[in-house]
């Protein structure tokens, strides 16, 4: 699929990867509408641009749908959909624990790839099909253990993914996740100094958005590419779950 004359949606696009992903499908003739909760920004991103601008919270699922509805009504329908808003957990579990962080940790990063998902379908479906590429995590291919309630929502998108791209791909819907590494955007802030004194270097979010074109651009469908500094972006290689063997 070519970028160039489609529309995009793409949420949490006032910042970071997806400033940078809707940044890179403008650059390539796509026409973009930003989705987020940052109005001042988001309208920002979205005028320089050229595009449109949508405020909505992705864990409302209501919300969602009127996002993708009038991004419908204005650019004329939707053909690419960058579900990538996320926020960093700000719980543990035990003493730690606080509900409130972690219904808005699991709402914004699971419950908004969901919600998007279902959004977007009937739109894609009425242009004759299209791609979605879900933000997950390398956290969502192995366990993250000082913020392990950020590793399961991640997990949980990218079995989402693994599931619905066989699922979709014969109705002309792709799915696919990006993963990266620690990547530039607002999540790093509060651990930016403990990268930097360990010696991790910070992607640049521009590489995330070459690898998310990538996948807008493939015939792939439920695979997640990994994006780690000074290796190139590929998709990871799941190992395959062991068969049933006769008893005895």
């Amino acid at each position: 699929m070519e970028v160039a004359d489609k529309v995009a949606l793409v949420t949490g696009g006032a910042s970071g990867i997806g400033r940078a992903v809707a940044t890179a499908l403008a650059e390539r003739g796509t026409l973009v509408a930003i989705v987020d909760v940052d109005e001042q920004e988001g309208a920002a991103v979205a005028a320089r641009l050229g595009g449109e601008f949508v405020a909505a919270d992705v864990s409302d699922l209501h919300q969602c749908l009127h996002a993708v509805e009038v991004v419908g009504e204005r650019l004329g329908g939707v053909d690419l959909v960058h579900l990538n808003a996320g926020v960093s957990t700000g719980c543990g579990l035990g003493e730690d624990f606080d509900l409130d962080a972690y219904r808005r940790a699991m709402g914004v990063n699971l419950d908004g790839v969901v919600f998007g998902v279902h959004a977007a379908l009937p739109a894609l479906k009425a242009r004759g099909g299209g791609a979605i590429v879900a933000t997950a995590s390398l956290a969502g291919l192995t366990g993250m253990p000082f913020d392990p309630v950020y590793s399961a929502n991640k997990h949980a998108v990218v079995g989402l993914v693994r599931a619905l791209g066989p699922a979709l791909v014969g109705e002309g819907v792709r799915v696919n996740a990006v993963c990266p590494g620690f990547a530039e955007s607002k999540i790093i802030e509060p651990i930016r100094d403990a990268l930097s004194a360990q010696g991790l270097p910070i992607i640049p979010a521009e590489r995330v958005a070459e690898t998310v074109i990538t996948l807008f651009e493939g015939e792939m469908s439920g695979e997640c590419w990994y994006v780690q500094a000074g290796r190139p972006s590929e998709p990871f290689a799941f190992r395959g779950i062991p068969g049933p063997r006769p008893e005895g």
